[in-house]
């Protein structure tokens, strides 16, 4: 018999060998990303001028001046605040350059846009956790509102119990720590179905909401690649420790008749606290405990 791991379930913490797809999944990154860096090289360093709020402005270089510069320019303290900038009302990654001049925010938390991205992030350790440990195909992983979930389909139909929780947290903390940088790249049609050929999921998608002969983004952060518009933090760091809130089965696009899945949610280690607090002040659960009246579900 296998010896137990930390989260009490027999087997190892992660599945060996790796999956497949990682390799085949980063070779095409790889490729892509090395002939879009050699285009950016060769594009005009221009002289732009951003817009602060408070009608201040910064002079920066068109295709080198990032978002992250400017706010570590102006305090390091409001670096690590900003979870995400918005030029012109479009939100940007932290580490991609301006292209042009443009009118700058930065998000924290506390804005909605970056309480998005910050569990969107958040959802994306998750998937990589998740791949490490099954080798799963991953369907939809999106920020809610006070959280995030991932759906997937694990291998033989394997079902999601709460003794994976702990691994699961064990493995998306070792992300953490990593630190590893969420990277953005713009792919074609044919490369995204070439790069999840694997996953059905993944294709169904692809096929059904990207028009032939255009293209979308990808990120990567580790060993995972997600079909994703963005944007996210800088890098896994910037998440600190979260915890596995629960998990249930679901259906791929919500439709019965399509394949069963398990879904996963997540929360801030801080915020399942919040949300923790909230639930022994519910009226309803008081109410109850005092025994001065029943409610049914």
């Amino acid at each position: 018999m296998a010896p137990k791991e930390a989260g009490g379930s027999a087997g190892p913490l992660e599945i060996k060998p790796e999956p497949e797809y990682f390799a085949s999944r980063n070779a095409i990154f790889d490729k892509r990303k090395a002939e879009r860096e050699a285009w950016v090289a060769k594009q005009p360093r221009e002289d732009i001028e951003i817009a602060l709020p408070g009608g201040s402005s910064k002079k920066g270089k068109s295709w080198e001046t990032t978002p992250a510069a400017l706010a570590r320019e102006i305090s390091k303290s409001l670096l690590e605040r900003t979870v995400i900038a918005q030029l012109d009302g479009e939100l940007w990654d932290l580490d991609r350059p301006l292209e042009k001049s443009c009118k700058l925010e930065l998000l924290d938390f506390d804005h909605p846009e970056g309480k998005r991205v910050f569990w969107h992030s958040s959802a994306h350790i998750l998937g990589e956790a998740a791949e490490k440990r099954w080798g799963c195909s991953l369907c939809i992983g999106p920020p809610v509102d006070d959280g995030f979930y991932y759906e997937m389909a694990l291998p033989d139909q394997k079902a999601v119990t709460l003794e994976d929780y702990k691994p699961l947290k064990q493995i998306a903390e070792k992300a953490i720590k990593e630190k590893q940088p969420f990277e953005r790249l713009e792919l074609s049609k044919e490369d995204l179905l070439e790069m999840f050929a694997y996953n059905k999921y993944k294709k169904h998608i692809i096929n059904d909401k990207i028009p032939d002969g255009t293209s979308t983004t990808v990120y990567r952060c580790g060993p995972l690649i997600d079909l994703c518009r963005g944007p996210h933090v800088p890098n896994t760091g910037r998440i600190k420790a979260f915890e596995i809130m629960k998990n249930s089965a679901s259906y791929f696009l919500g439709d019965a008749k399509n394949d069963s899945l398990q879904r996963i949610y997540g929360a801030l280690e801080e915020h399942k606290k919040l949300l923790e607090e909230a639930a022994k002040r519910d009226h309803r659960k008081i109410g109850q405990d005092q025994e001065l009246f029943f409610f049914h579900q």
